[in-house]
């Protein structure tokens, strides 16, 4: 039988067992210009470690572009290029075609080589959606796209996303008033979206560094696996968000733990909650009242008892009625007439 897909060998990337068998060496050291407290920054050292040194960063505009890169410096230790706002599919792809063709030609030596993209959620979720999912049809090319999503375009302000949660203060939907909720779209699910449009794609999944290992693992897993992969990073912003910035590893747990970002792997087809996630799943812990994740933050300080208790509502949908809880939001028809017309 002829084969039509030819996916050169990739890294072999087993899991890290514990934290401390996570290597030493640093591949995005000090230096940057990120606020403090940014967990997008964290997602970056960590994205570096978990890949090591052979790896080929390309990083879209956005906050991890221009906090890293500024004044002729830069924190990234791995080659480094720069791409333009919603691009990051095409650049993943094209380096990987790239590399593919050097190393037949013979202008490389053959070794497998990590490619990774990340943006953040405006670059990825809105603007760069259509390169993201053409890149996950090529099943020919090992690639890793991250988007690290802090809910908004926080590098220009915090300006309005399609991963804003819905009620949000940001600069485009602040409360005033005579309208008090002026964002009243709920946040995109990019990838649901992804696992769902793309079934060539071997491995998409959602992480939060607050459980810093698993997601390391996560993007190994990612790396390993052969073909274009996407992983979906929760990222709190204290800018963005309105919190201390001590607090956000606790506000990654509160956003896991009270079902608003459920954790998952979709790995060759088969779905997997994994975490905390799974454990709220399987009924062996409860699930927190989402007014302990909203309350810590001033972007829903304008929220009365009845807007919280309807983003409850819409979080509680989702975990009881979704088809599968926090990630494919179809229903069964249950209760209608199923028979034939």
């Amino acid at each position: 039988m002829a084969t039509y897909v030819q996916i050169d060998p990739t890294q072999k990337l087993d899991p890290f067992k514990a934290v401390k068998k996570i290597p030493l060496e640093e591949f995005f050291t000090s230096g940057h210009r990120t606020c403090q407290g940014c967990e997008s920054a964290l997602v970056m050292k960590m994205m570096a470690k978990a890949a090591g040194p052979r790896t080929i960063v390309l990083g879209s505009t956005g906050c991890m572009y221009v906090a890293n890169t500024t004044y002729y410096s830069t924190s990234w230790v791995l080659p480094w290029m720069h791409t333009q706002l919603g691009s990051s599919g095409s650049a993943a792809l094209g380096a990987s075609a790239a590399l593919k063709v050097l190393m037949r030609k013979g202008k490389m030596k053959q070794e497998p080589i990590n490619v990774i993209a990340f943006c953040g959620d405006g670059g990825g979720a809105d603007m760069g959606v259509g390169g993201i999912s053409a890149t996950l049809t090529h099943p020919d090319y090992n690639c890793l796209i991250l988007m690290y999503d802090n809910e908004s375009y926080a590098n220009t302000d915090i300006q309005l996303s399609g991963s804003t949660p819905w009620g949000a203060n940001t600069t485009f939907s602040t409360p005033g008033k005579v309208k008090r909720i002026m964002h009243r779209r709920w946040k995109k699910n990019m990838a649901g979206m992804m696992a769902a449009g793309h079934p060539t794609c071997r491995y998409v999944a959602t992480v939060c560094m607050s459980y810093g290992l698993a997601a390391m693992n996560s993007m190994r897993k990612a790396l390993a696996i052969g073909g274009p992969t996407f992983i979906h990073s929760l990222d709190p912003c204290p800018k963005g968000w309105d919190y201390d910035p001590y607090q956000s590893h606790e506000l990654g747990e509160l956003a896991v733990n009270t079902g608003v970002w459920p954790l998952y792997e979709v790995e060759d087809g088969v779905l997997k909650l994994t975490g905390r996630t799974q454990q709220i799943a399987a009924k062996k812990i409860q699930r927190q009242p989402v007014r302990d994740y909203l309350l810590r933050q001033g972007r829903f300080a304008h929220f009365t008892n009845d807007d919280i208790d309807y983003f409850q509502s819409k979080v509680d949908e989702m975990w009881e009625k979704w088809l599968v809880p926090g990630v494919i939001p179809f229903r069964t028809d249950v209760e209608g007439d199923a028979s034939p017309a």
